[in-house]
């Protein structure tokens, strides 16, 4: 099933939403709770698959939808179509404050691999499924990485992630980056997590026990604040310093 064509802005800094455009008949698929705003005529319809393949049976939408369970997602879409007269819009935002990233996915191979909560939208035809680090080992000790998001189409696809987005094209080159850094990944890169170094620099270096390693020709997203780490980092505060704050606004 070819994509669905569909025009978009994309509008903010820290905290950004992504309004899409769509002609007569258009859907866009969006995950769960996505949704921002939607103009008059733009129906909405929660279903238990991506609509990329319309003649599927129902045990292949039961398949994607337990895949779904295991990425940590609702097992449900929503599908969000203009069935009015002229162009209507639709907009989603990100669950936390970061940036989204837009995905040509024609012109990225028809396919992109990401981490599994960093989809956001995208248009009917879009293919989502889950795919498995093949170290099995490395991933499940590393936290991260494990489980990962697959999409593929030929149209528009919308991913987020925590914090600043940084774009690396890698050259049959080699990247190592904090497990919870990765955004996604083109289908060309080989991604692994493994050790981060010596056991002294496991235990004392601050970066963690494993690192994801990124090889080959390709484009890479990396996100400078992963919200685990923002809550890592939000539930390790002192409770004396939440005090402390207390006294100089009250005077106490």
């Amino acid at each position: 099933m070819n994509s669905h064509e569909i025009d978009y802005k994309i509008y903010g800094h820290d905290v950004q939403f992504v309004e899409v455009e769509l002609d007569p008949r258009e859907t866009v698929i969006a995950e769960a709770g996505a949704m921002l705003f939607m103009e008059e005529g733009i129906s909405f319809e929660a279903k238990m698959g991506d609509g990329s393949n319309p003649g599927g049976s129902i045990f292949e939408k039961l398949i994607s939808a337990g895949s779904r369970l295991l990425t940590g997602e609702s097992i449900f879409i929503t599908h969000f179509t203009n069935n009015g007269y002229g162009k209507r819009h639709v907009a989603f935002s990100a669950p936390y404050p970061g940036t989204i990233v837009p995905l040509n996915l024609h012109q990225l191979g028809g396919r992109v691999i990401v981490q599994k909560d960093a989809f956001l939208c995208a248009a009917l035809g879009t293919k989502l499924s889950i795919t498995l680090n093949r170290k099995l080992g490395s991933g499940i000790f590393g936290g991260e990485g494990f489980i990962l998001q697959k999409l593929e189409g030929d149209g528009m696809a919308f991913i987020h992630a925590g914090g600043s987005v940084i774009e690396r094209q890698l050259n049959n080159e080699t990247l190592r980056v904090d497990t919870g850094c990765v955004v996604g990944f083109e289908s060309s890169i080989d991604f692994s997590i493994e050790q981060a170094g010596g056991l002294r620099s496991m235990l004392f270096g601050g970066e963690g026990l494993f690192l994801a390693t990124l090889r080959g020709t390709g484009k890479v997203w990396i996100q400078s604040m992963p919200i685990r780490k923002l809550i890592r980092e939000l539930s390790t505060a002192s409770p004396n310093a939440h005090k402390e704050s207390g006294r100089n606004i009250f005077g106490d």
